[in-house]
């Protein structure tokens, strides 16, 4: 299961992680459990959880797990959400106490029709101001983009160069912008080619690389733990270099994308890492729990927690 299926394979994806339309308000919503704080705020990937239960309770069972802040991939395009359907989401959100921090709602920011084809620069500048509506109706300032998949025919410089030229496109259109008092900002992901085999940007140095030529605060690197392990290795490393830059994080353990624990990865010495460094943006679990979701969300919520105040 892939969550970045932003063109062709968008809507399919995302019909496994929500139904078509949303319910009507829970009458018992499950208040959040009191949980010790962590340095920096915690998100929670959507697509990932609970993806047999309408939106709402989506919501509702990732705030049992003690969450105040979830991403999404776009639900609200690939089912057509209503005005209805948004005032439902927003209601249930400030019900529980829960921000949309992130999305990755647009298409011509994805796999097909990525940053590094230049004949997509103007579509994807023009999906972006459409993007704009849906991502302040949802107080959500943050939108997670792709290179897309490697275009025949162009060398890899000329590649990396649209990439670079589209986003400082992009800068100018969101520059000042901001939603719900946040900066609008474009954060920049990597995919590793087991996931991705066409993919064009796979690894975080040339991501960090672009989103440096692109030089402007609302442009910013989204760091894959779980992509970059897959790839290249040195996590740390790149934390000590990069945070500046660094604008999300997301987190899964190696192999599997399951939960911190499960694999490879020590998580402990990376959150005492980002702690150190003083990182204040969010650090989003986007695995698929092996077990009980809501105990499982709950226990990589409190190795963040142990380890970051060690």
């Amino acid at each position: 299961m892939n969550r970045r299926t932003f063109a062709q394979t968008l809507a399919t994806a995302a019909l496994a992680a929500a139904v078509p339309q949303l319910p009507a308000e829970p009458s018992n919503p499950i208040a959040p459990v009191p949980h010790a704080a962590a340095p920096y705020p915690l998100s929670v990937m959507l697509w990932t959880v609970f993806t047999d239960l309408p939106f709402e309770e989506r919501l509702a069972k990732v705030a049992e797990a003690g969450y105040s802040n979830i991403e999404l991939v776009g639900e609200y395009n690939a089912h057509k959400w209503t005005d209805a359907d948004f005032a439902r989401a927003n209601a249930a959100a400030k019900r529980l106490g829960i921000q949309f921090d992130a999305t990755a709602g647009m298409e011509h920011a994805g796999h097909t029709d990525g940053l590094a084809d230049p004949a997509q620069r103007d579509p994807f500048l023009a999906e972006l101001k459409q993007a704009l509506v849906p991502m302040e109706t949802l107080s959500c300032a943050a939108m997670i983009v792709l290179g897309g998949n490697v275009v025949p025919g162009m060398s890899r410089e000329q590649q990396h160069q649209s990439c670079v030229d589209t986003l400082k496109r992009g800068a100018e259109l969101i520059d000042g912008k901001k939603i719900a008092g946040q900066p609008v900002r474009l954060l920049l992901e990597c995919i590793h080619v087991e996931e991705s085999p066409k993919c064009f940007l796979t690894s975080a140095n040339e991501g960090i690389e672009i989103v440096r030529a692109v030089n402007h605060p609302q442009v910013q690197f989204l760091y894959d733990i779980y992509h970059e392990q897959m790839g290249f290795g040195n996590l740390i490393e790149k934390l000590d270099k990069h945070i500046d830059v660094i604008g999300l994080i997301h987190i899964a353990d190696v192999p599997g994308r399951h939960e911190p624990g499960t694999g490879e990865i020590n998580y402990g010495n990376i959150y005492k890492k980002l702690a150190q460094l003083n990182y204040r943006h969010n650090v989003a679990m986007e695995f698929r729990p092996v077990g009980d979701q809501v105990a499982t969300l709950r226990a990589a919520r409190e190795l963040v927690s142990g380890a970051a105040t060690a």
